[in-house]
């Protein structure tokens, strides 16, 4: 009896790890603080913290995907990995294609970085990463936007003279402010979307809701805003 008892448990843990999801988070590795590729190669960051604990409590398996920002949403729906968790800020426009977990940021202001204080940011010419919240404010405030496929070209295309300005999260562009001296903020602090949450795709409901209750959770016993008070400082708070 003893023999079996031990062998029906073996047999129901095995079952329990071959049944457990395995879920591929898709970021782009390249948005710090929220996510970036440290000295190791491995995704890190505010995102990556966030995107453990969250598979964590959903009971999920999770493996990391990187993909460029410009066909992030393509490659989710085609079905490349199956979230994306890179610092996408929820919009009306996106959520008709894909949807979306609640935030697990508030809206995070957004700045004009400038190598001048009295640069003309409505007249001017403003860069922005593609496809971003960012650069469609700029085109609506009637600034000229050029876009760039990374978060660095943006700032590259100031440094050069491309760009007289550019317009970004400020939890990026802060810390780049502080360390180069010829660069800093200017103008007011822009606020942009709902906030951030994760993308899935719109036939994944009943994966969104796992997310969703992670997410809730995390909320509820204060741990996300330990983490966003450590990786976000200056974000709200929930």
């Amino acid at each position: 009896m003893m023999k079996l008892t031990f062998a029906t448990l073996a047999l129901t843990l095995s079952a329990g790890i071959a049944m457990a999801q395995t879920v591929r988070m898709g970021t782009e590795g390249a948005y710090p603080p929220y996510n970036f590729l440290n000295d190791a190669g491995e995704v890190d960051g505010f995102e990556r913290e966030l995107g453990d604990e969250l598979c964590k409590r959903a009971e999920l398996t999770c493996e990391w995907v990187t993909n460029e920002w410009d066909s992030i949403i393509p490659n989710l729906v085609s079905g490349n990995y199956d979230t994306i968790i890179a610092g996408m800020s929820i919009t009306a426009e996106r959520d008709e294609v894909i949807d979306f977990t609640q935030g697990y940021t508030q809206p995070d202001p957004s700045v004009f970085l400038a190598m001048s204080s009295d640069v003309d940011l409505k007249g001017g010419v403003v860069a922005a990463q593609t496809g971003t919240i960012q650069a469609s404010h700029i085109a609506s405030m009637g600034a000229t936007v050029v876009e760039f496929a990374t978060p660095e070209e943006t700032i590259a295309a100031v440094k050069n003279g491309e760009a007289d300005a550019v317009l970004a999260d400020k939890a990026f562009l802060m810390p780049i402010a502080e360390a180069e001296a010829d660069l800093s903020i200017v103008g007011d602090d822009v606020y942009l979307g709902g906030g951030v949450g994760m993308g899935l795709r719109e036939s994944d409901g009943e994966l969104r809701g796992k997310f969703d209750a992670a997410i809730q959770s995390m909320k509820d016993d204060g741990s996300l805003n330990a983490l966003l008070a450590k990786w976000l400082p200056d974000s709200g708070q929930f």
